[in-house]
């Protein structure tokens, strides 16, 4: 392993979306100089303004030439963008030998980079918003309290619930807190999870939508994405077999029927179609200052050991959003925030890092994200 290049204190906060938030300002306290790189450089002051940051960031038009000009050794670069762009960002960053940081899974194009940053001396920090993120972080906590509880062999059920709706619930049931492309991209992947101790995949996860009650309130849930890499990733026991494990998305009650006529698009339309259905979507329902959201994260665990004694952890995280800041900017740039403070103070190595690697590394961002203000809850029961 390569020597880490020491972080300079530049950041480089690369896109001001709708997933931009109060992370920002935290930076702008830490860093010793923060750059904001936006479609231009008038949407980044604007951008800059709105989160009341005139003159503590430095507002850019983004491009890679433009970036790459101004990138040094040991910078780290924030990327905002589309899962997509991650890959010519690092590819710079390789180049430059500058750090990088994103709130996306990792995606095979950025994998294949690894080797070369690892190389390079640079930290490639994936998973550290929300959901790629908290999820983890809570999820890696649940299994550390569990395997201190209960000793050799044991089934399991893990569900880990996470969705961005409406504070008020409106007729579509649903809030768009990033691209309709994205939401509808994802709803086409097939999922795979494990119910009932088999491994099972769904073409078309609404399909196999669920009520799911948290905390008194019901929610309709369905899977998301491929689970089964996270049974390992989060550390569980392989004397522990798995009941059900699953990874999804939350919606309000009521979602499957109000979106029925989005379905039969999905199920038939081709790329073409689909992609004026997410921008006729974005015109019909835009998302407003006026219109809060609503971020619900549950994460459950619950096991029973071969000697009949049992354990059950949960957390949640229920937050509403304000007129200063939307629930969901707040839940995915205050953990990316405080995962690139940890670039700065040189504490990650060099390679691949997601936000959780460690039960150790968990208890200790949690404790500084609550310590933050970010609200959470632990119920544990044994």
């Amino acid at each position: 392993m390569s020597d880490v290049v020491r972080a300079s204190g530049t950041v480089h906060w690369i896109g001001a979306g709708l997933s931009t938030g109060s992370g920002l300002a935290l930076l702008c306290d830490t860093a010793e100089r923060v750059r904001v790189w936006h479609r231009t450089e008038e949407r980044a002051a604007q951008a800059l303004d709105h989160l009341g940051l005139t003159g503590r960031a430095e507002p850019r038009a983004f491009g890679l030439a433009a970036l790459t000009a101004e990138l040094a050794p040991g910078d780290v670069v924030v990327s905002m963008l589309p899962a997509p762009e991650h890959a010519a960002l690092l590819a710079v960053c390789v180049r430059r030998r500058a750090h990088f940081a994103c709130s996306s899974y990792v995606s095979d194009p950025v994998l294949e980079q690894v080797p070369a940053a690892e190389k390079a001396g640079i930290v490639v920090l994936t998973e550290a918003g929300l959901d790629p993120g908290i999820d983890h972080l809570f999820a890696h906590s649940l299994v550390a309290r569990a395997r201190e509880a209960i000793g050799g062999e044991a089934s399991y059920s893990l569900t880990s619930y996470c969705g961005g709706v409406p504070a008020v619930p409106n007729d579509f049931r649903y809030r768009f807190s990033w691209a309709p492309a994205g939401v509808l991209g994802a709803l086409r992947s097939p999922a795979r999870y494990l119910e009932d101790g088999e491994e099972t995949t769904a073409e078309r996860p609404w399909e196999v939508t669920r009520p799911h009650v948290v905390d008194g309130e019901t929610f309709e849930v369905y899977p998301n994405r491929d689970s089964v890499p996270f049974i390992e990733q989060y550390g569980l026991p392989t004397g522990w077999r798995p009941r059900t494990f699953v990874r999804g998305t939350l919606r309000l009650e009521g979602w499957l029927r109000a979106w029925d006529a989005v379905f039969e698009e999905l199920k038939a339309g081709d790329d073409t179609r689909i992609a004026a259905l997410a921008r006729e979507l974005a015109a019909t329902y835009p998302t407003t200052d006026a219109d809060h959201d609503r971020v619900v994260l549950a994460v459950s665990l619950d096991v029973s050991g071969a000697k009949g004694e049992t354990w059950s952890g949960s957390y949640l995280l229920d937050l509403v959003g304000d007129e200063e800041e939307s629930a969901m900017a707040r839940c995915v740039s205050r953990p990316l925030s405080l995962a690139v403070r940890h670039i700065l103070s040189d504490d990650l190595p060099s390679g691949l890092n997601r936000a959780a690697e460690t039960a150790e590394r968990s208890r200790e961002w949690l404790s500084e994200l609550a310590g933050e203000g970010l609200e959470f809850t632990l119920r544990v029961d044994q």
